[in-house]
């Protein structure tokens, strides 16, 4: 980002607004009339609010000095006075509002998400042949929880971290087999990547995320939301995975083989390791 550490994301755009094309400026009005709204948007809504396409608002925001809208993003919230705790929780709150409020967050999510999506996503994994499993950053370990999880179940997969590994893993992937990706934004690059990769194999794929309106939403065949999208953006709390893992769960526990199970001798590794725990 050029000199705008100094600047606030709104003055930063009034300074440059003249400089940047028509289309651009259509983005920038947006965002100076409705600050809020904008800092709510990823980057299709965004382009759909001004009308214009998701490449506009990269360019828009590499104009302002940013190195992408999430960047942008970060430091409007910032601007606009976003704290790490939950406006709807005072520093007064109990403990227990705090456990109640998650409760209530997850009790919601499970109202939204679609039961024939997730009935769907276990008929893709259980008859999958194999299962390769993508998340880039801190979103990383729910996917080798994941993978764990789904090999004690005995369903063949694989999982890394790092992108080389997994776009090389897809890009040998066999007739049947099956893409399972989690992006908390629905924007990661990696991902999508991924993502159409796996539909030029002619693999199926299942997204969690929390944007409906997002790029891996759109290239999802089954999409499982995280998110009723009421919440206000918080910079801090995008690195919190309850609701991914509450989504992640909720599907393990629909996924029974326990035919696979006895035939692959899946919980064999946890016979052997047993001798290692008190």
């Amino acid at each position: 980002m050029e000199n705008n550490k100094e600047k606030s994301v709104l003055d930063t755009i009034k300074d440059k607004y003249e400089d940047i094309f028509p289309a651009e400026q259509k983005i920038a009005s947006f965002i100076l009339d409705n600050p809020e709204k904008a800092v709510n948007a990823n980057v299709s809504e965004l382009a759909n609010y001004s009308d214009v396409s998701d490449s506009t608002v990269i360019r828009f925001c590499k104009h302002l000095g940013y190195e992408g809208y999430y960047q942008l993003r970060i430091n409007l919230s910032r601007d606009l006075g976003r704290k790490q705790t939950d406006d709807n929780l005072a520093k007064s709150d109990s403990f227990s509002s705090i456990f109640n409020q998650f409760a209530s967050k997850i009790k919601e999510i499970g109202e939204i998400i679609s039961e024939e999506k997730m009935k769907k996503s276990v008929e893709l994994i259980t008859s999958a042949n194999f299962i390769h499993l993508a998340a880039v950053g801190n979103t990383s370990p729910l996917i080798m929880y994941m993978g764990f999880r789904l090999e004690r179940l005995g369903i063949r997969c694989t999982y890394n971290a790092l992108p080389e590994y997994f776009l090389n893993h897809i890009n040998l992937a066999k007739k049947n087999d099956l893409l399972f990706v989690i992006s908390q934004s629905g924007t990661s690059k990696h991902i999508v990547q991924a993502m159409e990769l796996a539909k030029k194999k002619g693999l199926k794929t299942i997204a969690v995320t929390g944007h409906k309106y997002s790029p891996v939403s759109r290239l999802a065949d089954c999409l499982l939301l995280s998110s009723d999208e009421d919440q206000p953006f918080d910079y801090y709390k995008t690195y919190s995975h309850l609701y991914e893992m509450s989504v992640i769960d909720a599907l393990l526990n629909l996924v029974t083989n326990e035919d696979k199970i006895m035939e692959t001798d899946a919980d064999k590794p946890e016979i052997i390791l047993s001798e290692s725990k008190l």
